[in-house]
This record gives structure tokens, sequence and C-alpha cells, in this order.
């Protein structure tokens, strides 16, 4: 009856898994620390070395650390619903 269940159900499954990867690619790339660090890195040595002016570096170094600045609130906001929802599962576990 699984088998049934299964195969039949497969069309709105595999689109759904392929949904899933897809988003959590975006988020993980979205969610990169380290690669905007490298980049404030390379933005640094770009200045140092007098390869682009001192307006460019303060708007790249904006840009850079809004984007850091902002995966900071997603983890936090992601962290704080994690935390909700493992409360919510207690509290049902304890009724």
């Amino acid at each position: 009856m699984f088998l049934v269940d299964d195969i039949l159900l497969s069309p709105i499954k595999f689109p759904l898994f392929v949904f899933k990867k897809i988003y959590e690619k975006a988020e993980e790339e979205l969610t990169d620390k380290d690669k905007i660090t490298s980049q404030l890195r390379e933005l640094y040595l770009l200045v140092e070395a007098g390869k682009i002016t001192e307006a460019e570096f303060n708007q790249k170094e904006a840009e850079l650390l809004d984007q850091l600045e902002a995966i900071e609130e997603y983890e936090e906001g992601t962290s704080e619903e994690e935390l909700e929802g493992a409360e919510g599962e207690e509290d049902v576990r304890s009724d």
C-alpha cells in the first residue's frame, strides 16, 4: 500500500524536494559570511595598493558591511524562531 502511495505522490514530492534544495542553496549563498569578509579583505588591499579611490572604497565597504549586518539579523531571527518552535513543542508535549 505504501508503495502505491509513493508512486502516486511522486509527481508532487519530487518538485517539492527540488524547490527545497534550491532554497537551501540560495540561503547558504546569501548568508555566507566568509565570502563577504574575504571581499572586505580584498577591498582593503585594493585601496592600500591605490587601485581604487577612497570614495569607491567607502561605497563598496558600506555595501559589504550592510550585507554582513543583514546576515546577522537574519541569523538572529532564525535562531529566535527555532527557540520559539522548540518551546512550543515542549508545551505540546507537557499537555
